[in-house]
């Protein structure tokens, strides 16, 4: 019971306690928020933005940032409205390693240029923003009717379920492996605590900073994919307003900006609660534009929390 009362373990409960209390407020305000129809459509509606997001984690949790994911995402939705016509699933693949590549691109430019990750991620993603507005000739493009068939393993539903939610767990199970499991997510830990002592223990920081970019692209692209199966289409610039909900899932989460403390699990709940937010404000008769106003809010106040001050010296 002790441990439980402990300052790190309720601050590590806290965004989750944070999401319930949010959660139980707006269905007392809004009783319709409470049904088990909007928690599903809650639910589809978050994991998109989860899988946009849990790329992201990777990179975060290193001490890094990746500006590059609406680009990715939004080339992703453009590559399946483009050849899904043409090649049909094997659109997905390319849209994959699409987003793949973006991230190897800034990754490499990150560690081998030693190019500061902000700097690195913007660069490729207006590179990436701008491959995605050529190949669309800068409009929307709808996917053939005929074709969207093919994105029914997205769009239906099992059991009264929608599928998207499963892809949601899938990624999720993905994520949590790579996290927990497997020696990339223990090294991956280790150099967002401290760098200078991954090195100094042998770990190959270089080769883990490159796959945790590589990651977060290629979940760009699958959340691009979602999106498009959602939308029936592709824009170039569809995801352009996703960085701040996607950056405030991780960080509302409990990930540390400065890394080395976070994980899936927390960027599900952080996710869940952008979600909650949005679509609470709605119930609440909010003002539509009065979301990046608490998005940007609640990110202040994310980083302001999680932030650890003892590995910055002088804030710049």
């Amino acid at each position: 019971m002790t441990r439980l009362l402990d300052p790190a373990s309720l601050r590590s409960a806290a965004p989750a306690l944070f999401l319930l209390l949010l959660v139980v407020a707006i269905a007392i305000a809004a009783p319709g928020f409470g049904s088990p129809d909007t928690l599903l459509v809650i639910l589809a509606d978050t994991t998109t933005l989860f899988t946009l997001a849990a790329g992201v984690t990777f990179v975060i949790l290193l001490g890094s940032i990746d500006l590059s994911i609406p680009s990715v995402c939004s080339l992703s939705t453009v590559i399946v409205a483009l050849l899904l016509p043409r090649i049909g699933i094997g659109a997905f693949a390319v849209a994959l390693a699409a987003g793949a590549i973006a991230g190897l691109v800034s990754g490499f430019v990150h560690v081998r240029l030693r190019v500061p990750s902000f700097i690195a991620t913007l660069a490729t993603g207006g590179v990436v923003g701008g491959v995605a507005l050529y190949i669309s000739d800068a409009r929307n493009i709808a996917i053939a009717a005929d074709t969207r068939d093919l994105l029914d393993w997205i769009t239906d539903s099992t059991a009264g379920v929608p599928n998207i939610i499963g892809i949601g767990m899938v990624a999720l199970a993905i994520g949590v492996y790579l996290q927990r499991y497997s020696r990339f997510g223990r090294y991956s830990l280790a150099i967002g605590a401290g760098e200078p002592a991954a090195w100094a223990a042998g770990i190959r920081v270089n080769r883990h900073k490159i796959l945790a970019f590589v990651l977060s692209g290629a979940f760009a692209a699958l959340a691009g994919i979602l999106l498009s199966a959602r939308l029936a289409s592709g824009s170039p610039t569809v995801a352009n307003q996703l960085l701040l909900p996607a950056i405030s899932a991780v960080l509302v989460g409990g990930t540390a900006i400065t890394g080395g403390i976070g994980g899936i699990g927390r960027t599900l709940v952080g996710a869940l609660t952008v979600s909650v937010v949005r679509i609470g404000m709605t119930f609440l008769g909010v003002n539509i534009f009065a979301q990046q106003m608490v998005f940007g809010a609640v990110l202040i106040l994310a980083v302001a929390i999680t932030l650890d001050r003892g590995k910055i010296l002088i804030a710049k």
